[in-house]
C-alpha cells in the first residue's frame, strides 16, 4: 500500500516542483486539498493529520501554523520554510552534512528543508571546519547569485513581467541590511562560531545557482593550499550521489581565460543543473596558492528546494534516496 503525502503548498513554485517530482510513483500517493478550501483550517487539519508524511511550502507563519495543526505522532512532516532550520527537535535536511545525518533524517518525524544559499555555503565549509583546515572563529565571506525564481511569485512576475510593470534589471543585489533570513543556519550547520557576511544577488535567469566562499589562504592558520582544500572536500563527499567534487583538471581547465567575441566570458553557467538534485563543488587557487575561490554550483529549485523535500520525504519514510530523483 503507497504512503500518503500531502503537500501543504502545493500551488506554490516550491510545492509544483515537488508534486512533478512526485508524479507517477507508485510507492507514494499525493492527497490534494480542494482549491476553494486552501485557506480552510478544518480541511487543512484534516488533510495534515491523514497523511502518512507532510510537506509544507509555506511562509514562515503558516508553517508554525500548520506544525501546530498535526496532533498525530506518527504525521512526518518536511518543512521547506526557514522556520525550523535551527530549531530543537527538529533534524536538518541536509542528509550529506556529516556521516550521521541520514541517520538523524530517517528516524525524525520533523525535518527542517535546507535553504538554497545555505546548502551550497554549509556543503562548502563543513568540511573544511571539521577537518580543521578553517577555524571555527575565521571570518567568512559568501558570495552568491540566484534564479529569479528563488524570490517566489513577485519575483517571476516581475522578471517576467513587462516594463513598467515588470523589470528590465539584468542583474540586482540585495540584502543590504546584512541580516538575510538564511544567516542563522548557515553559521550553525556550517559549525562557525561567527556569522558570515552574506551578499547574495539575483540574475536575469529562472533558475539556477552559484555559491561562492573566497579565502585568504595565508591568513588562515595552518596556511593551506587550494590542493588541501580539495583533498578535504573529495574525502567528505566520497561515494556520495547527489553531491560532487569536480576533479583537479576539470577544476584547472574552468580556470583557463577564455575570449568571445565581446571580451572575455564566464567559465560557469549557474544554470548546468537545472532540473537535478545535485550539487557540484569546485576549488580555484592563484598561482601561488596563496588565495582560493570554493565555489557550489546547483539548482535552488532542485537541491536547494524541492530535490532536497523528495530526498527527505524518502529517507523519513524508508523508501530508495533516489526515488523520483
Amino acid at each position: 500500500m503507497p504512503h500518503t503525502v500531502f503537500i501543504d503548498g502545493e500551488a506554490g513554485t516550491t510545492g509544483l516542483q515537488i508534486r512533478e517530482r512526485l508524479a507517477g510513483r507508485s510507492d507514494l500517493e499525493v492527497l490534494s486539498i480542494d482549491p476553494a478550501r486552501r485557506k480552510d483550517a478544518d480541511a487543512r487539519a484534516e488533510l495534515l493529520n491523514a497523511a502518512d508524511a507532510v510537506v509544507l511550502c509555506l511562509p514562515d507563519d503558516a508553517a508554525r501554523e500548520a506544525v501546530s495543526l498535526v496532533q498525530s505522532n506518527r504525521v512526518r512532516i518536511v518543512d521547506a520554510s526557514t522556520a525550523h532550520r535551527i530549531a530543537p527537535g527538529w533534524a536538518y535536511g541536509f542528509a550529506e552534512l556529516d556521516k550521521d545525518q541520514r541517520a538523524a533524517i530517517a528516524g525524525s518525524t520533523r525535518v527542517a528543508n535546507p535553504g538554497c544559499y545555505p546548502t551550497g555555503f554549509i556543503g562548502l565549509v563543513r568540511p573544511l571546519v571539521a577537518a580543521g583546515l578553517v577555524p571555527s572563529d575565521f571570518p567568512l565571506t559568501v558570495n552568491a547569485v540566484s534564479g529569479y525564481s528563488g524570490g517566489g511569485k513577485g519575483l517571476i512576475a516581475e522578471f517576467e513581467g513587462v516594463a513598467p510593470a515588470g523589470t528590465n534589471d539584468a542583474f540586482r543585489v540585495y540584502g543590504l541590511n546584512l541580516a538575510h533570513k538564511h544567516l542563522p543556519e548557515m553559521k550553525v550547520h556550517a559549525g562557525l562560531d561567527h556569522t558570515p557576511v552574506f551578499a547574495p544577488s539575483v540574475g536575469r535567469f529562472a533558475q539556477g545557482m552559484i555559491v561562492e566562499v573566497p579565502l585568504q589562504l595565508w591568513a588562515l592558520p595552518g596556511k593551506p593550499s587550494p590542493a588541501d582544500l580539495h583533498v578535504a572536500l573529495q574525502a567528505y563527499y566520497a561515494g556520495e550521489r547527489f553531491v560532487e567534487v569536480a576533479s583537479g583538471p576539470e577544476c584547472a581547465e574552468l580556470q583557463k581565460t577564455r575570449a568571445g567575441a565581446g571580451g572575455y566570458v564566464a567559465a560557469m553557467d549557474p544554470e548546468a543543473l537545472n532540473g537535478s538534485n545535485r550539487m557540484k563543488l569546485f576549488v580555484f587557487g592563484n598561482a601561488d596558492g596563496t588565495q582560493a575561490r570554493l565555489v557550489a554550483l546547483l539548482d535552488n529549485l532542485g537541491k536547494g528546494a524541492s530535490g532536497a523535500a523528495v530526498q527527505n520525504l524518502n529517507l523519513m519514510l524508508g523508501l530508495e534516496e533516489g526515488a523520483g530523483l
